[in-house]
């Protein structure tokens, strides 16, 4: 945990970067693949496929940054969360992330694998810079399965994003908006909703 004199770091700047880029190809992703289903015609393969590939690189990254105890044992859903959670009805201080931003981590963490897994098998489909298209090294049965498996986790994707923006946009959690943009927090938002002690673990 940093603190400067009026407020605590929340995020660093890198951290943020991180964030936004990755918020940034997820929504490109979302809007190139579902709104030529909704009617709504363009050259959508293209930027496609290259916002999965900057998602991949920035997965990736954030994966190689999050390897250290420290950071691991702060996204890491314990027996003692959930009890605390429930006896405390949601009204919980602990350390740097609260069991809903761990579960909503999590979530969209295995979506982001199911996408890409199920996406970089796709691009098989199509003429690429890398390689040429081999429509044919899976048979259909195997093609459906990865079709359903890549519009299933879209599909729950428009339902974490919709639930990631509307809590973000609660005015009782717009310290964390705010640090997201800013880095920081105040003292007293960070008393009220944090234990100092969790935080340093």
């Amino acid at each position: 945990m940093e603190e400067k004199q009026n407020y605590v770091i929340r995020h660093s700047f890198i951290s943020r970067i991180s964030h936004w880029l990755m918020a940034a190809c997820i929504l490109t992703l979302l809007g190139t693949g579902l709104l030529p289903v909704l009617g709504v015609n363009f050259e959508w393969v293209e930027p496609h496929w290259i916002a999965g590939l900057v998602l991949t690189i920035a997965v990736v990254i954030h994966v190689l940054r999050s390897l250290s105890p420290r950071k691991v044992k702060s996204m890491w859903i314990s027996i003692s969360d959930l009890k605390e959670f429930i006896a405390g009805r949601g009204h919980v201080r602990g350390g740097k992330y609260s069991l809903e931003q761990k579960l909503m981590h999590h979530g969209i963490t295995l979506l982001s694998l199911v996408s890409l897994v199920t996406g970089w098998i796709m691009l098989l489909k199509i003429d690429t810079p890398f390689w040429e298209r081999d429509p044919f090294i899976f048979n259909a049965d195997t093609w459906g399965l990865i079709y359903v498996l890549h519009g299933i986790s879209t599909l729950l994707f428009v339902t974490f994003i919709s639930l990631h923006i509307y809590f973000s946009l609660r005015p009782e959690k717009s310290h964390y908006l705010r640090s997201m943009f800013k880095g920081w927090m105040t003292h007293e938002e960070f008393n009220k909703n944090h234990d100092p002690d969790r935080w340093k673990q």
